[in-house]
């Protein structure tokens, strides 16, 4: 089997970290068929530090800002290989990741989406993702994302033919979109993992989100989603959208919150996250962000300890 991969970089505002991306890709043991590199309107010097970095195997393209998933699928339109292997313009990937991600691909030629376990770097040091540990097809995506995390854009790979049938990632679409991305593949296709910590995912690398509330101006939505015939997809969108509630009413947006506390009222596997949304939407938004943030690293600190 062919394995060509194209490597899908989203680039913004990245100058501090994208040189740093580019190296773990270029130092891959199985190199890549080419690198896609979209930047997306950087007000920064990001564009000048790719350029500067001499590789045939890299292709920037500028554009005007049109946010993280209409860069991803730019790049992917102007890429010609069979494989797309997204990453993050923060994110470094081990130097096996492409090797193993086609070893799966031999092993399981069949899956939508392919994926690896990662550790999590931020200011406390570094600390394994909490996935998976068995190599191989996952049996139901869905309910197993609802505790470990089994697909993050840096260390996923999609078969190009997939792309093109479930079409790309949501533009407009400001947090989420990459999970909105796994539910089109899962709903189709079987996902394959492996417990190999290939990627290292930067929490505290710059311009992760922004502070400020603004809407989304999208189309899609996760309640498109909703079938009553599968209720671990069901319980998985709820979760998704209720996170995504929690970080919206912090930076202000409390109808567009409330609005999926009506609508995903009907989970049962995330009701702490409900209750906890439903009293921060409560608070008036100075409260809401100390809420949030002091949740947050509670949540944090006690995790790490195993408590």
């Amino acid at each position: 089997m062919s394995v060509k991969f194209s490597v899908i970089i989203p680039l913004y505002n990245k100058a501090a970290e994208i040189e740093r991306t580019l190296r773990s890709v270029l130092a891959q043991t199985k190199q890549p068929y080419e690198i896609v590199v979209v930047d997306d309107g950087s007000t920064d010097n990001s564009a000048e530090i790719v350029r500067a970095i001499s590789s045939p195997l890299i292709k920037l393209i500028c554009q005007e800002n049109g946010g993280e998933c209409a860069a991803r699928n730019r790049a992917m339109s102007e890429a010609s290989g069979t494989y797309y292997a997204l990453i993050d313009a923060d994110d470094v990937w081990k130097p096996d990741f492409l090797a193993e991600m086609a070893a799966l691909i031999e092993e399981y030629p069949s899956c939508g989406l392919y994926c690896s376990a990662f550790d999590i770097i931020n200011t406390d040091g570094r600390h394994p993702s909490n996935s998976p540990s068995e190599r191989g097809v996952v049996e139901d995506f869905f309910a197993e994302s609802m505790t470990r995390y089994v697909a993050i854009p840096s260390a996923s790979v999609i078969p190009a033919e997939v792309v093109e049938r479930v079409g790309g990632f949501p533009v407009g679409m400001r947090l989420g979109g990459d999970q909105y991305m796994w539910v089109k593949i899962a709903r189709e296709y079987k996902v394959c993992y492996t417990p190999l910590r290939l990627t290292d995912y930067y929490m505290a690398a710059s311009n992760r989100s922004s502070a400020i509330y603004r809407a989304e101006s999208t189309p899609y939505s996760f309640e498109e989603f909703y079938d009553e015939a599968r209720p671990s997809l069901n319980e998985y969108i709820a979760r998704v959208e209720l996170g995504k509630a929690i970080v919206i009413s912090a930076k202000g947006g409390r109808e567009d919150a409330a609005r999926r506390l009506r609508f995903y009222a009907y989970n049962r596997q995330s009701r702490k996250l409900w209750w906890r949304l439903r009293i921060m939407n409560a608070l008036p938004t100075t409260l809401r962000r100390w809420f949030h943030t002091t949740y947050t690293y509670l949540a944090w600190k006690i995790a790490r300890r195993g408590l």
